[in-house]
């Protein structure tokens, strides 16, 4: 539910994930090891990493990158088809602003040509959530992005879960 309404506008999107073993090792003894906070695999084979991040650190935005990046390249083995290679989302939630810039609480990027602005592929999509910016309140939500990012903000302030909520089941448990 959560993925479906970041990722997918809460369009039904997801069918089904496996949760996966978020370490992944370097595919060579060169390569930095990589931790994640949870990796999933979509019932159409696109990986999904998530992790949540307090603080902005140093080459964060580079970090990001390489995770997403190490991951859509480990997928084959020498002599495999590229054909093969399946779609990689690296989904970050922060509790920090990264883009100065934008208004937007969910800022997505995929690989575009400069001047016209169409996407070359969507193969490689890096997904970044800033909580700092998402102040709405309960009375106010109205998406089901809107209830996820209200729970994920004030999880901790809840003691029980509020009639807003209820259209999300998986908070039940």
């Amino acid at each position: 539910s959560f993925l479906d309404a970041i990722l997918y506008e809460g369009k039904g999107k997801i069918e089904d994930l496996e949760i996966l073993n978020p370490y992944s090792a370097g595919a060579t003894f060169d390569l930095k090891d990589t931790y994640l906070d949870v990796k999933v695999k979509l019932k159409n084979n696109t990986t999904v990493l998530i992790e949540m991040q307090l603080s902005n650190r140093f080459a964060f935005d580079k970090r990001v990158m390489y995770n997403a990046c190490k991951i859509y390249a480990n997928q084959l083995e020498s002599g495999e088809k590229y054909y093969l290679l399946n779609p990689v989302i690296a989904l970050t939630i922060m509790d920090f602003t990264l883009f100065e810039n934008s208004p937007a609480i969910i800022n997505s990027f995929v690989f575009k040509e400069e001047k016209q602005n169409y996407n070359y592929n969507e193969e490689i999509k890096l997904v970044f959530v800033e909580l700092s910016k998402f102040n709405k309140q309960l009375e106010q939500l109205e998406t089901l992005a809107e209830k996820w990012l209200y729970f994920l903000k004030n999880a901790q302030l809840l003691r029980e879960k509020p009639e807003t909520l209820e259209v999300i089941p998986e908070l039940d448990n």
